[in-house]
């Protein structure tokens, strides 16, 4: 095999066969990875020449790429053979001529040169996007929680929906906050064990009902009052223990409330509610079923579909479809329980919207997908299996990450039109004024690791940025939504041009933001962007000061050099940004961080305030004192990720009741958001 050829061949198919790592050295893709990765792409590669001809051949046969896109009032750039024909098949169902007026939306293209007809769909997106129309000029803020960990007494031991909208209600009209920012809702496991990470989800179309309200669900009022005694005493012990510093048990949460619903479910709708729930499950459709009939078999075949009997793993197979006949009733309570979710997502939305947010709800989107779940299931045909997405090894995370997640197939996709990806997208924006896109690089390029390969061994594939970001674009223009880019990390400096021009808001994080001297001062920070002083893979700002973070990953097994000279350079770096602080009359020199945390905290925020950022978003966790980290990347097991309820410096636990309620945590609150928040006076 010539390794020539190979290279040649991983380069035409948007394979990087080198990259340059996060020192700055350039760094060559190993063979066995092309090798591997063009396989997963569908290659045959024992043969790198003939594969290279094979593709040129079919280049040369092709009128039209997989997918054409192209941008409001732009005519689609095409290389047409002379004489050729080509018309447009509007999604409306009418024709029109190819040219700058088509209308947004995902087409159908024909072209006709001889007897030869070729079509592909055509993505016509905005240009840029203008977000809500409620959304003033002026810098807006909000806070951003881990919804889960935000308990209040009523709810079961996890925050929800309710806990949701109050928080928003009270930040907003107490604070002024224009929008909260929370973790992913996607879909978990329809039965225990439920996956902890909300980054692991088996659908990202749709959600979870670990985050429904029992008691708001109306039919609730209906029971008879045995039955909500029953419902009651599921939910005691659960509040019991929410009102303690464990970690979060969303098995027993989910066990209790999925019996409750299953209660609920049996009750006897009133004709309004009966209509509004057949209005949304028409407007679902098939993929609802789709969705509901993978639960239905996950709850007997296990959560991948990929060990299920072979005649399910089709979901377009026959046998599927009798077999969710066969579990109608189960299948149908799925169903159910999305629309009861869709409900309370509009509920919370509509909460904060009320009490005065620009904004309101910022969902956050996910990576990918579990590779077995419900999505991976749906959409086989557009992802790419014996790989996984993940990211190159970095300065906190050394070793590389390794998500677990299938990726897109570049090609596959695009021939779709997108439409996998962009009815995930409308589905995360329906109830929300903006979203949060997770490593937005990867709408670019996304790190591919080959199946039993360390993080480290990966390689970058491109895909189409136009169509991505085109498809992404148009869904957020539909939902009247403004988009947040996760753009951290390992990134080619021309993506941050090209999303800014698009109109999608980059993500800034303090400490990450350092010129070649030392900590950015605040004039030099972009104004397109969500400003924040961490995020949820890094420690809250009281464990940052005191370097704890370097104790636990060295205790871990996750650095690559000796634990003194991490904790010396997270040291040096604390200094500095101290030293900075102090310079620009924000925090005063005699207050030491280590000792007085909450000093520190203030500070940063006044230094974002002095940025130009757009959004600036606030961590619950550092407005309550919190210490421990909610995720610790590059663990599984060995750190309880995702299950950390929210707590104060003394790892009490903090009920939303008493951060709305007692005047100490106000005012703790107040000292930190002050400098943002000005001079805003609370509504009464």
């Amino acid at each position: 095999m010539s390794d020539a050829e190979l290279t040649r061949l991983a380069e035409e198919h948007g394979v990087a066969t080198t990259y340059v790592d996060w020192r700055g050295a350039r760094v060559t893709v190993p063979a066995d990875t092309l090798r591997h990765v063009l396989t997963a792409l569908g290659l045959d590669v024992a043969d790198p020449r003939a594969a290279l001809e094979a593709h040129w051949e079919r280049q040369a046969g092709r009128m039209l790429p997989p997918a054409v896109v192209t941008r409001s009032g732009r005519t689609p750039g095409l290389s047409l053979p002379d004489g050729a024909r080509a018309w447009v098949e509007l999604n409306s169902g009418s024709w029109a001529e190819l040219g700058p007026d088509l209308p947004l939306g995902t087409h159908l293209l024909h072209v006709e040169h001889g007897d030869v007809r070729s079509r592909a769909p055509l993505l016509v997106a905005p240009g840029r996007l203008a977000g809500p129309p409620a959304v003033p000029d002026r810098r807006t803020w909000g806070l951003m929680a881990q919804l889960y960990s935000v308990r209040s007494r009523a709810s079961w031991g996890l925050g929800d929906l309710r806990d949701l909208a109050e928080l928003s209600d009270w930040s907003a009209r107490d604070l002024g906050a224009s929008f909260t920012l929370v973790n992913p809702i996607h879909a978990t496991e329809p039965v225990p064990p439920i996956e902890p990470s909300p980054y692991l989800p088996v659908s990202r179309r749709y959600a979870s009902p670990l985050y429904i309200r029992i008691e708001d669900v109306p039919e609730y009022i209906n029971l008879e009052p045995v039955h909500r005694e029953a419902i009651q005493r599921l939910a005691r012990p659960l509040r019991e223990q929410g009102r303690t510093a464990d970690l979060l048990d969303r098995d027993a949460v989910w066990s209790a409330k999925r019996a409750a619903l299953e209660m609920l479910y049996q009750v006897r709708r009133s004709p309004a509610r009966e209509a509004a729930l057949q209005a949304y499950l028409e407007r679902e459709g098939a993929p609802l079923v789709e969705y509901a009939t993978w639960c239905a078999l996950a709850e007997e075949h296990g959560f991948d579909y990929r060990r299920w009997p072979r005649p399910l793993r089709d979901v377009g197979a026959h046998a599927v479809g009798a077999e969710a006949l066969r579990r109608w009733p189960t299948v149908d309570f799925h169903r159910w329980v999305q629309w009861i979710l869709d409900d309370q997502l509009a509920a919370a939305q509509a909460s904060a919207r009320t009490a005065g947010m620009a904004v309101g709800i910022v969902h956050d989107l996910a990576v990918g997908v579990q590779a077995g779940g419900a999505d991976a299931w749906m959409y086989r045909d557009a992802l790419a299996s014996g790989v996984s997405v993940g990211a190159p090894p970095d300065e906190f995370n050394q070793q590389g990450q390794d998500w677990a997640q299938p990726p897109w197939h570049p090609v596959r996709l695009a021939e779709q039109g997108y439409l996998p990806f962009s009815q995930q997208m409308r589905q995360a924006m329906r109830h929300a004024g903006g979203i949060r896109v997770d490593h937005v690089m990867g709408l670019f390029r996304l790190w591919w690791v080959p199946e039993g390969a360390s993080p480290a061994e990966g390689t970058y594939v491109r895909y189409d940025h136009e169509g991505m970001v085109g498809a992404l674009a148009l869904a957020a223009h539909e939902c009247g939504a403004l988009v947040v880019g996760e753009d951290l990390g390992t990134v080619e400096p021309w993506v941050r041009g090209h999303l800014a021009d698009r109109g999608i808001l980059g993500t800034s994080v303090l400490w990450f933001e350092r010129d070649a001297d030392g900590p950015r001062r605040p004039e030099r920070w972009r104004r397109d962007c969500l400003a924040t002083v961490a995020t949820h893979d890094l420690p809250p700002v009281a464990s940052y000061l005191s370097a704890e973070h370097v104790e636990l990953r060295d205790r871990l097994g996750l650095l690559t050099r000796p634990a003194e000279e991490e904790r010396a350079e997270a040291e040096r770096q604390v200094a500095s940004w101290r030293a900075l602080l102090v310079e620009l009359g924000l925090l005063d020199a005699s207050v030491d961080p280590v000792s007085d945390p909450g000093a520190v905290v203030a500070a940063l925020h006044a230094y974002l305030a002095r940025t130009p950022a757009r959004m600036i978003g606030v961590a619950l966790t550092d407005v309550v004192g919190e210490r421990r980290m909610q995720n610790q990347p590059g663990t599984s097991d060995e750190y309880p990720n995702w299950r950390i309820p929210l707590t104060n410096a003394e790892g009490e636990p903090i009920l939303l009741d008493e951060l709305m309620a007692d005047p100490r945590l106000v005012e703790s609150a107040r000292r930190v958001l002050h400098p943002i928040t000005g001079d805003f006076h609370p509504r009464t």
